[in-house]
């Protein structure tokens, strides 16, 4: 789940407070190269206001189109398949042989959004089930195996989960970089330092600065499979113990600056407490991909890099863990 689509619920769930007709536009399924992927959404108001995108373009002025010539149903839902032909393809810019499946769907009960909108900003999965004839919705639970998009005869299910988060340690000029790419992608930022000097000179409105221990703040984040925490001060006073905390948790990514040398110095002093062998094994040290990186910008781009490799690799492709080569820096 992105910033974006988190902001399509929170929008769709205030035009419908507000009384407006509105539509939920999802992306059941693609074939062939295809803009976004199974689970994209975007908002769609009785008038043609539109916020978030499922193509990028050329089918959400499609979908705008129809809701003003009041071609789209207010009581049921409809499957809608674009791309079906060449035709098609160069109509709505679509790439080779690409297909997008949508589902478009009235929404007629704000209850259902507000659980699902309550549950993302808790950082919880939460499933949705809609039957297609009936519209009739239901939550529960979600586990971080399931499909985003899952089909079953009438039913459509869509698992929504948190925002990806990045706990950076140390407030420098690597970590102004770092929060600025990671900003971008879309990760909700957390800047953690207790050195009141340092706090005074930093400047990032985008992120949050955290002026607690770096154990505290590891701690009251609770890291989840969405959570990725980088140590960039180069004090193992403050370094250390973040990584004490960050090693036992659920986090995707644990990593920290530092040439090889230190971080081998780094792990002897890890098992003197309470981890083990395997927990300590999580620790990406040094950092990044092997890019050649020497600027703190590039260090920033380095680790940015990473992580979004090890993501790919546990929701795509795991053979790309074997292939990450590291940068001491």
């Amino acid at each position: 789940m992105t910033g974006h689509d988190l902001n399509v619920l929170r929008q769709l769930l205030s035009w419908q407070q507000e009384g407006h007709k509105v539509w939920l536009i999802t992306v059941v399924g693609t074939y062939g190269s295809s803009p976004r992927q199974p689970g994209s959404m975007c908002a769609l108001r009785g008038d043609g206001l539109l916020v978030g995108s499922v193509s990028g373009g050329c089918i959400e002025d499609d979908l705008v189109s129809l809701v003003k010539l009041d071609q789209l149903s207010a009581s049921s839902a409809e499957l809608k398949i674009y791309g079906a032909n060449q035709e098609e393809q160069l109509r709505y810019k679509l790439p080779c042989g690409g297909q997008l499946r949508l589902l478009v769907e009235p929404v007629l009960d704000k209850a259902w959004l507000e659980e699902v909108v309550t549950a993302i900003e808790s950082q919880k999965l939460i499933k949705r089930q809609v039957s297609l004839t009936s519209l009739q919705v239901t939550c529960t639970n979600a586990v971080s195996n399931e499909s985003v998009v899952s089909e079953q005869e009438d039913l459509l299910s869509f698992v929504y989960g948190p925002r990806l988060r990045l706990l950076i340690i140390g407030a420098a000029e690597t970590s102004f970089y770092l929060a600025n790419i990671a900003t971008a992608l879309d990760y909700q930022v957390f800047v953690c330092d207790p050195r009141p000097e340092m706090q005074e000179t930093w400047q990032h409105e985008q992120s949050t600065l955290l002026t607690m221990m770096p154990d505290d703040a590891v701690v009251s984040l609770q890291p989840d499979l969405n959570t990725a925490v980088v140590a960039l001060t180069h004090d193992p006073k403050l370094d250390d113990m973040a990584l004490l905390e960050a090693l036992k948790s659920a986090a995707f990514y644990v990593g920290a600056l530092g040439a090889k040398t230190n971080n081998d110095k780094r792990r002897e002093r890890l098992k003197l407490f309470d981890l083990t062998q395997q927990e300590i094994d999580r620790l990406h040290g040094p950092v990044g991909l092997q890019i050649g990186s020497k600027t703190p910008a590039e260090i920033a781009v380095a680790i940015s890099a990473e992580l979004i490799a090890i993501r790919r690799e546990r929701t795509q492709t795991p053979q790309l863990s074997s292939s990450v080569n590291k940068v001491t820096v």
